[in-house]
């Protein structure tokens, strides 16, 4: 029979030294405190627990306790637990100093994250419930490592029926996220002896950055009013892409420009990597099918819940042309990297609906937010410009010639994070110079989007 102060109590990790016990126990307890080990308010262990766990007498940690309280290091209340007080942290002598809080600006308008405070918290958790109380015990190890088939069943039916996409779960594969997923190609293409991998002229770049840690040079395409031009590609291996919604421009790619990317994808085996990063969300006209439907063989379809629920849930996934996947799942390693838990709440998501309903309600809620910046521009700075609006959370704003770095020094001073359209250039593209601010209006939580507005309407020029 397992003795019962096995489970009481909470687990500290002490190493008493010195002479005698109880001075040994005393201060390595202060040094825990004095350095920021033990934080003000931690909880300790009960006397009977610690002295269990060290094997001593349970007066001896009382007396420690009491030493420590006289001394201010501790506080004890009356049928309360022992707490580290709140008082100084003392670094150690030769501790490298803590680097400064910069502080957060005060209003964020930087693309790439949705509203996380309408995150459908309330029916995450009843989906969470649900899939864990139907899951099998088999849910709970390594898994499969294309993902979980509840998910992938799920994703199959989601992605035909509202993004036009051919698949069915033997050919989708769930990773952590887009960034997962084009390391995992990047990897697949260098180990085919891939040199080069074609790349819009805006974009970002975390993602050249993958490709060329894969080994990979990118190369970008000429861009114009039509989006991407794919008419000088030739022997890359891939081309990636955003042609449902150019990110961060803003169109979507010419269906002449669709046909002729895919064609070239036939005709040389070349890879097409469709970013599909926003999708979902289309305000004055019905959404743009998925670039993967014209040729499945030839094209990946990459999403992700990352714009449409959250980037910390760390889902995404591929769905892969036939004969592509015994090689990515050789570059994931053959284990599964996305939690089962949440890998089976999304998939019940997706079959009972809640996931069509958040959708629906946040494609609202964003499309009010966008309606209100263009009323607002149009007042307070009609010389500016907004394109890229029909879709997305991000828009951007055109500025007078000149103007786009004075711009963002003023929203600096303003407290206001928003990005130039220059950052999101690739270093070797060749287009003409466009001064612009790229402007996320899905961030802020519905209560600072006024004044998120606000701060950036006095920014931009009259």
């Amino acid at each position: 029979m397992a003795k019962p102060w096995a489970t009481f109590g909470v687990d500290l990790h002490l190493e008493p030294t010195g002479g005698g016990v109880r001075r040994g126990l005393t201060d390595a307890l202060r040094e825990a405190v004095r350095t920021g080990r033990l934080a003000p308010g931690t909880r300790l262990p009960s006397s009977r627990a610690l002295a269990a766990d060290l094997g001593i007498a349970r007066n001896t940690v009382a007396d420690a306790y009491a030493d420590l309280v006289a001394e201010g290091w501790l506080t004890a209340r009356q049928g309360s637990p022992t707490r580290v007080s709140d008082r100084t942290v003392v670094p150690p002598s030769g501790a490298p100093p803590r680097p400064r809080d910069p502080g957060r600006p005060t209003h964020n308008l930087v693309p790439g994250t949705p509203d996380l405070a309408s995150f459908p918290r309330a029916q995450w958790l009843k989906a969470a419930r649900r899939a864990l109380a139907t899951a099998p015990y088999q849910a709970l190890d390594y898994g499969d490592p294309r993902g979980r088939i509840e998910l992938r069943t799920a994703l199959a039916g989601y992605l035909s029926r509202a993004r036009g996409v051919r698949a069915d779960p033997e050919h989708i594969l769930v990773c952590a996220g887009f960034s997962h997923g084009l390391r995992l190609l990047g990897a697949v293409l260098r180990a085919r002896g891939a040199r080069t991998v074609a790349v819009e002229s805006y974009g970002l770049d975390v993602h050249w950055n993958l490709l060329a840690a894969a080994g990979l040079r990118t190369v970008p395409l000429p861009f114009d009013e039509r989006g991407t031009d794919p008419g000088e590609l030739t022997d890359e291996a891939a081309v990636l892409l955003t042609p449902a919604h150019q990110f961060p421009m803003g169109g979507t790619l010419h269906r002449d420009r669709r046909a002729a990317v895919v064609e070239w994808a036939r005709r040389t085996g070349g890879l097409v990597v469709e970013d599909d990063y926003d999708g979902e969300f289309r305000y004055d006209r019905q959404p743009v099918g998925a670039l993967q439907g014209l040729d499945p063989d030839h094209v990946v379809h990459a999403g992700t819940a990352s714009k449409s629920l959250a980037p910390g849930l760390r889902l995404g996934w591929l769905v892969l042309p036939p004969g592509l996947m015994e090689e990515v799942l050789a570059a994931k390693g053959g284990i599964d990297s996305c939690g089962s838990l949440d890998q089976l709440t999304l998939a019940e998501f997706l079959v009972s609906g809640a996931y069509d309903r958040h959708v629906r309600a946040a494609r609202l809620r964003y499309r009010r937010r966008r309606d209100a910046l263009v009323a607002e521009l149009a007042r307070r700075a009609p010389n500016v410009h907004a394109t890229g609006i029909a879709a997305g959370l991000h828009v951007v704003l055109r500025l007078p010639p000149g103007t786009e770095q004075s711009a963002l020094r003023a929203a600096a001073w303003q407290g206001l994070a928003v990005h130039g359209l220059h950052r999101y250039q690739h270093p070797e593209a060749t287009v003409e110079r466009r001064d612009a601010l790229v402007v996320g209006y899905g961030t802020p939580p519905d209560h600072a989007w006024s004044g998120a507005l606000e701060a950036l309407c006095a920014v931009l020029p009259e």
